[in-house]
């Protein structure tokens, strides 16, 4: 059996610290499955619309060589569910949600990867709009 490796995020404007974050998570297991963040949870997260539509992110990430599946995350509480759902044996998150989804240890491997220092993309909107110039 192939073991599924799960991982989540908004990935909008697309750079390399989320290449890296996919590429690492990918190497836990044989099969990497995307949860890709609907526009309305961002919006709810982060309190702007992505840059980039829901549709454009989803094809920008399933068009990844490690990515063998991608779907819609529509709420961060259907975790368990999303993890059942693809029969996941591991759940791959950055390390700014550290010990957020400890809680599902028992029905997977639970693993914080440090993110990749000095980029982010709320960094990358505002250099691009020249906030703060």
């Amino acid at each position: 059996m192939p073991r599924i490796v799960l991982t989540f995020g908004t990935f909008d404007v697309f750079h390399v610290g989320h290449l890296r974050v996919i590429e690492r998570a990918a190497a836990f297991g044989d099969r990497l499955v995307v949860g890709v963040s609907s526009d309305a949870l961002n919006i709810s997260k982060k309190g702007r619309a992505p840059v980039f539509s829901q549709g454009e992110r989803l094809a920008i990430v399933a068009a990844l060589k490690p990515v063998d599946e991608v779907f819609v995350e529509e709420s961060l509480e259907l975790k368990r569910d999303y993890i059942e759902q693809h029969a996941a044996d591991v759940l791959v998150m950055g390390d700014d949600w550290e010990g957020r989804f400890d809680e599902f240890k028992d029905i997977c491997e639970v693993i914080y990867l440090p993110r990749t220092p000095a980029i982010s993309t709320t960094a990358l909107i505002e250099k691009i709009s020249g906030v703060g110039e």
